[in-house]
């Protein structure tokens, strides 16, 4: 296997090392001035509650998020997602309830203020499935984003579980 090793000017290097398979790959750089993402420094998340937390009537309520499927660069903690890597990221939530008498809605957070709303199905036989999504810019240093949820069937219960109900996000280009 060869390699370019290309040294920085005060420190550090970047190294190209070809793949140890035969054929031929390609990586293309954009001409551009930038910061040039490989998949080790785009954040990404997927978290979900491990217990069924209570909502009060008509209150929007953060959705505690106490287990994670992965967070790739340690931006999640508490609930909310910090990135630390400027740029545009796809947000997705859903919150599922049993109750099958009302309805409920869902809302992405950024800093605070709700900036999407979710859908607000009529409740069926199965109970109630709210989600929302979005494309967010966040900064990378201040910005943060939480998911909120609704909903108007007295106290009540979400589903828990990553297949009932979750919060996640990902990078999908820098800023």
């Amino acid at each position: 296997m060869s390699s370019v090793i290309i040294s920085g000017d005060t420190s550090g290097a970047i190294t190209l090392s070809a793949p140890a398979v035969a054929g031929t790959n390609t990586a293309t750089l954009p001409a551009a001035t930038g910061t040039v993402m490989v998949s080790g420094n785009m954040p990404a998340f997927s978290a979900y509650p491990s217990t069924g937390q209570s909502f009060s009537n008509a209150v929007w309520t953060k959705v505690t998020l106490d287990s994670e499927e992965f967070d790739t660069n340690s931006n999640f903690s508490s609930s909310r997602f910090t990135p630390t890597v400027a740029g545009y990221y796809q947000v997705n939530g859903q919150v599922s309830f049993s109750f099958t008498s009302s309805f409920a809605t869902c809302s992405i957070y950024k800093n605070g203020a709700a900036v999407r709303y979710g859908l607000t199905p009529t409740a069926n036989a199965n109970g109630v499935t709210t989600s929302t999504n979005a494309i967010i810019y966040l900064n990378g240093t201040t910005d943060y984003i939480e998911f909120y949820v609704y909903q108007a069937a007295g106290t009540q219960s979400l589903s828990a579980g990553s297949q009932n109900t979750y919060f996640q996000a990902g990078m999908i280009r820098t800023a």
